[in-house]
């Protein structure tokens, strides 16, 4: 938890940078190391598995690939 705002934010991991989300959208604001959520504009908003989060990750890298690339050769800039 991040002190202060009510106790809605929390520090996590985004591709291996500290960023930090609001829980406040969450029904259950209860989250534990290892925990995977569902983040937009720095809110959670839905808490996913580890395969709901690979198919999110999938999902916006194919978005952000050239329509000329090849699916097995683009690599995403991080």
């Amino acid at each position: 938890m991040v002190p202060g705002n009510a106790d809605q934010l929390v520090l996590v991991d985004v591709l291996g940078a500290q960023r930090p989300i609001n829980l406040g959208m969450l029904e259950d604001q209860r989250v534990s190391p290892g925990d995977w959520l569902l983040i937009h504009m720095g809110f959670a908003i839905e808490r996913i598995d580890a395969r709901g989060a690979e198919k999110a990750m999938s999902g916006l890298e194919m978005m952000g690939r050239p329509a000329d690339a090849p699916q097995d050769e683009w690599v995403p800039r991080a």
